[in-house]
């Protein structure tokens, strides 16, 4: 049963309309989420130390998800193919129908990035392989990039571009540095974007592992009042609360989840409504909070 309080949510900062439902010149709902290791029973490896995701959560996970209702939903650390397709037909039954998805395939062998969609793509630009130098050698930026253009209405488009960067776990090389890298490769993906299209209605999401204060944040948002700069939509929750991820080996509350707005998509968004989601589930669900906002289309003259 739904508590209230989600209830209250959705009806101050997003839509009561179950989302078949909604006109999408009225505005969509994008949200982004960490569902935290939906690995399938095919991933499960005592040598990688992986397991099937516990029941309690999945079924907590789609109550969340079926919550908001979103339009479109970008999901960080995706199982399997085969776990994709559970988690699509889960929220099927759950009644939302999607009618496209992308899944990208990058180096991480077990979390993948993912996106289910309301409306066609009519465009798959993602990256698997996306390498850079480091100390002598070339990286890879683990689960690459998730790049789709939505074709909302007739006239519009959203390019949704989602990335999982670096974890906090330490590595050899140095967990900030390398995720300072590959903050910059998703900048030089954006930047592309929007020297070709500098109006695209692009929207950066994910869950970038740092704050806001941190040399990752300013790469990808790049400089303030420059043509190419990413605005950070600032979400919170009802109570004002920014953080969106829970760490309980250090009882830490961070916001590392975070939706960037392009210069040509930023009049669209309703930024009242970017919200940090609190879910009765949430931490039964997953040790992130989902992330979401309504945009609302304007058809521009080409």
């Amino acid at each position: 049963m739904r508590c209230a309080f989600s209830l209250l949510l959705l009806f101050a900062f997003g839509s009561a309309l179950p989302a078949e439902e909604r006109d999408p010149a009225q505005g969509i709902v994008f949200c982004s989420y960490n569902v935290k290791n939906y690995l399938g029973p095919d991933q499960a490896s005592a040598e990688r130390r992986t397991k099937p995701k516990p029941e309690k959560e999945i079924e907590a996970l789609i109550k969340v998800i079926a919550e908001i209702r979103p339009d479109v939903l970008g999901v960080c650390e995706m199982g399997s193919l085969a776990a994709f397709e559970d988690f699509k037909s889960r929220l099927e039954k759950a009644g939302l129908t999607f009618k496209d998805s992308e899944y990208v395939q990058a180096e991480d062998e077990d979390r993948h990035l993912s996106l289910l969609s309301r409306f066609p793509i009519v465009h798959r630009d993602s990256a698997g392989k996306v390498r850079y130098p480091l100390n002598g050698t070339q990286q890879s930026v683990k689960r690459g990039f998730l790049d789709v253009t939505v074709q909302v209405t007739p006239r519009y488009e959203l390019r949704c571009v989602g990335a999982h960067l670096k974890s906090k776990l330490p590595t050899p090389e140095g967990e900030a540095l390398i995720r300072r890298h590959e903050a910059a490769k998703l900048r030089e993906h954006l930047d592309a974007i929007l020297k070709a299209n500098p109006a695209a209605n692009l929207l950066c999401y994910g869950d970038f592992n740092d704050a806001k204060n941190q040399p990752m944040f300013s790469e990808i948002t790049g400089a303030r009042g420059t043509p190419g700069h990413m605005t950070d939509l600032a979400a919170r929750d009802a109570f004002g609360d920014r953080w969106t991820h829970h760490w309980p080996v250090a009882d830490e509350y961070a916001r590392i989840d975070y939706l960037f707005a392009s210069p040509g998509l930023l009049p669209e968004v309703k930024r009242e409504t970017a919200t940090v989601y609190r879910s009765e589930f949430w931490e039964i669900a997953s040790d992130h909070r989902p992330v979401f906002v309504t945009i609302v289309p304007v058809e521009k003259r080409r």
